[in-house]
């Protein structure tokens, strides 16, 4: 009963010796630096955050954690103050984060370009065309099945926008040719690719998605397809809990010459997905 009783105790001594183990080195991760960027499935899924982070976190010491989701919902989770920084694409909306007092300010930071891809039998008769608007009627009027991601991203405003100036409304004819995921890009596309529907997308995303099968891009080279993205530091004023040093030292970063160029220098098979457009 002794020796039981002896083991007991040596057992709680180990196990206390242990956890203070633990606890002594617990503060040394939880101190080190990072920030929490509210942020976009195309930046994310590119892999463009997998090339310049580890930079940015090599020169400073500062850990960059992604939200990657539609620009709508970054932008309601940023305006929550669950966030430090807020990296979208879609220029009015950004405006308006700051104007409401949710941002500091905003500056643009890179662009690329928006394509519509289908597949290769083309049964609306797009392929080739530059005028987006004119092929969205042409797509409406075959009632071509489309795959929209349908979730308030950057990707769908700029969509929703198109229609509009195209004067149809798909949502009226949602769930027959039009098809809305509430999806974001990647899954959208492989949806899209599954069903041989039409889909908006980015060009860097489309760049790095690996499922394609006999899919292509159809229409490109439209000036309404331009695809603007911005930074923005969310307002300590507002929200005391924002790290705003250690968030601006990640904006300055992108915006200087050295985040500059690793957007530059972010490239597949070749291709450059981003070209950075910040005001030096």
């Amino acid at each position: 009963m002794r020796r039981r009783f002896s083991l007991i105790i040596l057992s709680a001594v180990a196990l206390a010796t242990v956890v203070l183990h633990f606890s002594n080195h617990a503060p040394a991760v939880a101190d080190e630096p990072f920030i929490l960027v509210q942020s976009t499935t195309s930046t994310q899924n590119s892999g463009l955050f997998d090339h310049v982070l580890p930079l940015f976190t090599q020169k400073t010491g500062i850990e960059v954690r992604v939200v990657a989701v539609g620009t709508g919902q970054a932008i309601k989770n940023a305006a929550n103050g669950d966030g430090d920084v807020l990296l979208v694409h879609a220029k009015a909306a950004e405006e308006a984060f700051v104007t409401k007092g949710d941002g500091v300010s905003r500056a643009d930071l890179m662009y690329n370009d928006f394509v519509i891809v289908g597949p290769a039998d083309d049964p609306a008769g797009v392929a080739g065309m530059n005028n987006a608007i004119v092929a969205l009627k042409k797509i409406a009027a075959a009632k071509a099945p489309f795959a929209s991601r349908g979730d308030d991203s950057g990707t769908h405003k700029k969509e929703v926008a198109l229609w509009m100036a195209a004067g149809v409304d798909p949502t009226l004819e949602s769930g027959s040719w039009y098809r809305e995921t509430g999806s974001g890009m990647g899954a959208t596309l492989n949806a899209a690719v599954g069903m041989g529907a039409y889909a908006m997308t980015d060009r860097a995303t489309w760049i790095s998605f690996a499922n394609k099968a006999d899919f292509k891009i159809q229409v490109e080279g439209d000036e309404a397809l331009f695809n603007q993205y911005g930074v923005i530091l969310v307002n300590p004023a507002k929200h005391p809990d924002v790290k705003a040093d250690l968030g601006q030292a990640f904006i300055d970063w992108l915006l200087g010459s050295e985040g500059q160029a690793a957007i530059a220098e972010y490239k597949i098979d070749g291709q450059q997905l981003f070209f950075p457009n910040a005001k030096q």
